[in-house]
């Protein structure tokens, strides 16, 4: 039997009943430790006395983000986490942004996109990002890039976007990642702009059929003068709108001509050489050590694996548990991770699992986060908020202990890992993040070792979901979920190199045709989390055997 990683308002209650008993007997104790405590907030750090000659003053107070707890014990100021108001927020980080610090500046742009506390101001945004963008900040130049990829703020334009991307990637202009990228997508905009302009022009061969035929109707009846003047005034009206209309289109055609004219002119690139091929790293003890590929310092390499199975108020699933310990066992065995699992965690152990990483993981690290559990969303007047689903998660409408994908964003974006990949099985997994920019670099299967060099010292905050805003399957007949099953197969048959787009090339198909059996449609997605940090890096699994 089926069952869908997400869960119904209407439960029974009889399955209420139950819940008293489950909740007091799974209930752990967490000392002193509350959630509210490890909650990210904004927070305003004093000044610092210094003392500079025989003069001594106070530094200006500094803005950061980090857990409540960590900035009571600094003798900061913040606000308590509040999804409604981030009103506060913006006047943190709005005296760093006008002095001009482009992590300010950018912090302040990623307020006004999300809309926090108010509708977004993609406008406001965009300027913020500009100015962080003319100091080369990298992660203002990837935001500005999605913003005109999507068209928010600004038109929409997929060269423009490729070209903030490469910026902030730090690839050179004629670097040839770069150039078969840009390649692709003129391409695409070349085909995009002929058919536009095939469409316009058959559009106005036809309304310029219809508008000879009524100007002669118009000649006839003005000739005839027991049409009367009514009859003549209908035509002159309907011949006006038509003729206006031709113009409209006509011109939005002679848009698309100039456009399509602005392109480079199609080139044939010659090679002069061939992509280095991938090949496996040496071999290391799994233990946290440092690991190399070809030469690269690769970092080292932590998962924080979650299943969560067991629900004590809200119906159980089938697979979390199984497909936790098998992630768990390839990432340690197969790739060299170090493994922390949490089994049935409550909200407080979540998210002290998250912010316990900031001990332990160094900037050159390597993180892979995969959740197995129930996933849930709400809609509020601005947005859609999605929610990862502790153990003790109520059912709707209580939220208390629900997880948002906001705490989860800022968690990550707080935590030092270079490379950051989520993989979440859950409902509505996708909502974590509303960015496809990682897309349009392609998901080519074969990694070279320049592709390899110019992710490296780039952040990346990348998701890898089962599913979009959709429930997906939580089991299929084969003891693990249908995306486990994918994702723990490709994983398994890999021998060399895997980026995260390759593994998400690998996967989707697969996850596909197995939803499929069960007459469920099923489509994982790849993004970007661009509220965490990201700077158009990439994720990579490097086998500890060859």
């Amino acid at each position: 039997m089926s069952f869908a990683r997400h869960f119904a308002v209407s439960l029974t209650i009889a399955l209420l009943g139950n819940a008293g008993s489950a909740s007091a007997a799974g209930t752990t104790s967490s000392g002193l430790v509350t959630r509210a405590d490890l909650e990210i907030v904004e927070c305003l750090l004093p000044g610092q006395v210094r003392q500079l000659g025989r003069t001594t003053f106070l530094s200006p107070r500094r803005p950061v983000r980090t857990t409540a707890s960590d900035c009571r014990i600094r003798g900061g100021e913040y606000v308590a986490y509040d999804r409604a108001d981030y009103k506060s927020a913006l006047r943190i980080w709005m005296a760093s942004a006008e002095t001009g610090d482009p992590d300010a500046q950018t912090n302040v742009g990623e307020i006004y996109e999300r809309g926090l506390g108010s509708e977004p101001n993609y406008e406001a945004a965009i300027i913020w990002y500009q100015k962080a963008a003319d100091q080369g900040y990298s992660r203002a130049l990837f935001n500005l890039g999605t913003l005109y990829e999507q068209g928010a703020g600004v038109p929409a334009d997929r060269l423009m976007a490729l070209n903030l991307y490469r910026q902030a990637w730090g690839l050179p202009s004629d670097s040839l990642i770069y150039e078969s990228a840009a390649r692709r997508e003129q391409e695409a905009l070349r085909a995009e702009l002929d058919q536009k302009i095939r469409e316009k022009d058959e559009q106005v061969a036809v309304l310029g059929r219809q508008l000879a035929r009524l100007e002669d109707e118009l000649g006839a009846a003005t000739s005839r003068a027991e049409e009367g003047a009514t009859a003549t005034a209908s035509l002159s009206g309907e011949l006006q709108a038509l003729r206006r209309l031709v113009a409209g289109l006509t011109s939005e055609r002679d848009q698309s001509r100039a456009a399509l004219a602005a392109l480079p002119v199609p080139v044939t690139v010659a090679r002069t050489r061939e992509p280095e091929s991938a090949s496996p790293a040496t071999a290391l003890d799994p233990a946290a050590e440092a690991r190399e590929f070809r030469g690269l310092a690769i970092g080292r390499y932590y998962a924080l694996v979650i299943g969560n199975q067991d629900y004590q108020q809200i119906e159980n699933l089938a697979t979390p548990r199984a497909d936790a310990r098998a992630a768990s066992r390839i990432l340690r065995d197969k790739y060299g991770f170090t493994v922390q699992t949490l089994e049935d965690a409550n909200d407080v152990a979540m998210l002290q699992a998250l912010n316990q990483l900031n001990d332990v993981l160094r900037p050159d690290d390597n993180l892979l986060i995969y959740y197995a559990g129930h996933g849930t969303r709400l809609q509020t007047l601005r947005s859609e908020v999605g929610y990862w689903l502790p153990v003790n998660a109520e059912p709707p409408p209580s939220d208390t202990f629900w997880l948002p994908n906001e705490q989860v964003t800022a968690h990550l974006a707080r935590l030092p890992a270079r490379r950051i990949l989520v993989v979440a099985d859950s409902c509505y997994a996708g909502l974590l993040s509303a960015d496809p920019a990682v897309n349009m670099f392609g998901t080519e299967d074969r990694v070279t070792l320049e592709y390899v060099r110019y992710k490296l010292p780039k952040r990346s905050r990348l998701l890898l979901a089962s599913g979009g805003d959709q429930p997906v399957l939580d089991e299929a007949g084969s003891g693990n979920s249908v995306f486990a099953t994918a994702f723990l197969d490709v994983l398994e048959a890999n021998n060399g190199v895997l980026s995260g787009p390759a593994l998400f090339a690998r996967l989707r198909e697969r996850v596909k045709v197995i939803a499929s059996r069960s007459n469920f449609q099923q489509e994982p997605q790849l993004k970007t989390i661009k509220g965490a940090g990201h700077e158009v890096g990439d994720f990579f699994f490097v086998p500890i055997e060859g």
